[in-house]
């Protein structure tokens, strides 16, 4: 295994309306190539969230805007930097995390949801401290957790439809 270390390529996606962060771990090869967040075909991130909130999937950057903060979402990422081996959390090492009050100081974020056990053991470990709110852990949406289905990824990801705090 090759490991590289790899600065985050782009910033956080919020807005003064967001009310639940998404956080992942690290974006993949093919999400730093596109220079946004989930950018393998196969990650199931774009299908689940449409699924959510009952809309077409994205299929462009500013769509994937739209529905992330037309929904009062909010996008990060729990590391900054690491070293990595291609796009495999199992192989992150020296990670250094991001510092989220970024968002937390210039939004409405209510609730924190981690994108995979990666992105919820680091935030745990490095963030919770810091900002003294815990996180919920949904079920990764990478291809590499086979075992959930799309149904039942949408179904666990229905935490982060917060429309019943929407005024």
């Amino acid at each position: 295994m090759e490991y590289s270390r790899i600065e985050h390529p782009f910033g956080p996606l919020y807005d003064q309306n967001s009310r639940v962060l998404i956080l992942g771990s690290f974006p993949s090869v093919k999400s730093r190539e596109q220079n946004f967040y989930y950018g393998h075909p196969q990650n199931r991130f774009w299908k689940v969230i449409a699924a959510v909130f009952g809309c077409p999937v994205p299929q462009t950057i500013e769509e994937k805007k739209r529905l992330i903060l037309s929904n009062r979402l909010a996008l990060w990422d729990s590391i900054a930097s690491c070293d990595i081996a291609g796009s495999s959390d199992a192989s992150i090492r020296n990670a250094r995390t991001n510092d989220i009050s970024l968002i937390l100081d210039h939004s409405s974020i209510e609730r924190i949801c981690c994108n995979g056990r990666k992105s919820h053991e680091l935030y745990c470990r490095y963030i919770e401290p810091q900002t003294g709110r815990s996180a919920v852990c949904l079920p990764s949406t990478s291809p590499a957790n086979a075992v959930w289905t799309l149904d039942k990824l949408t179904e666990a990801w229905r935490e982060v439809d917060c429309s019943f705090q929407k005024k």
